[in-house]
């Protein structure tokens, strides 16, 4: 079946605030190689995919000297301040050579164990939705609202609720024009999925997989790594 141009967007101009020590959170060693090396090397196993963009921190030195050779192709671009800003950036740099029609795969840097099952699945069902698509994982924990005390207010349904996960896949033009005009707004969405909501855009909602994990400590490591070898066993 053929497919529209995607395109892999990498946003990794984070400080990994939340992970802890002196290394940042993409570049942790996993299985011998950096995460975002797992991250970059999943999203780019459709043949659809033909280009990789990584937005980096504009200070970043250690993406050339670890990722370059085994990443000559990719492109790299300094990010913001925020994620929507440098999604932006990432988004910008690709429609300096590819058509608005052509579709964008937004990937976590630390979400290294996208499968390839559901990356075939977010492909397939996406580009079938004109809304877009996400992958996502239903909650199976019961969830409870809190108040300003920090006390249980209420249960909240889960029937209807899902774990955002990336990657997130959507038309390339109408992406950047809807970030900008969230970002111009004074608005910053936490995900891609936010920003076209904004607009009334309802994008569709693909099951992802429990162990499309992303790396927030160094405790989710030890688990990336279990999933890695499995998944090398069963692919």
């Amino acid at each position: 079946m053929d497919h529209p141009p995607i395109h892999a967007l990498i946003p990794a101009a984070g400080r990994s605030v939340r992970f802890g020590g002196t290394t940042l959170k993409q570049y942790a060693h996993l299985m011998g190689q950096p995460v975002i090396h797992h991250s970059i090397e999943a999203v780019s196993r459709h043949p659809s995919v033909i280009s990789v963009t990584v937005v980096l921190a504009s200070d970043d030195g250690i993406f050339e000297e670890l990722l370059r050779p085994h990443w000559p192709n990719a492109r790299t671009v300094a990010g913001g301040e925020s994620r929507s800003a440098s999604v932006l950036s990432g988004l910008e740099l690709i429609l300096e050579e590819a058509s608005a029609d052509d579709w964008v795969l937004v990937h976590d840097a630390a979400r290294p164990c996208l499968s390839r099952s559901a990356l075939e699945r977010l492909i397939g069902q996406g580009l079938a939705s004109p809304s877009g698509a996400i992958l996502a994982w239903p909650v199976s924990d019961t969830l409870k609202w809190a108040d300003e005390n920090g006390c249980i207010e209420k249960t909240v349904d889960r029937s209807r609720c899902w774990a955002a996960q990336t990657p997130q896949l959507f038309p390339l033009g109408q992406l950047a024009d809807l970030l900008r005009a969230a970002l111009e707004a004074g608005e910053e969405p936490t995900d891609e999925a936010a920003a076209m909501e904004r607009s009334g855009i309802h994008p569709l909602l693909v099951t992802g997989a429990a162990s499309n994990i992303k790396i927030t400590g160094c405790e989710d490591l030890i688990l990336a790594e279990f999933i890695l070898q499995r998944q090398s066993v069963v692919d």
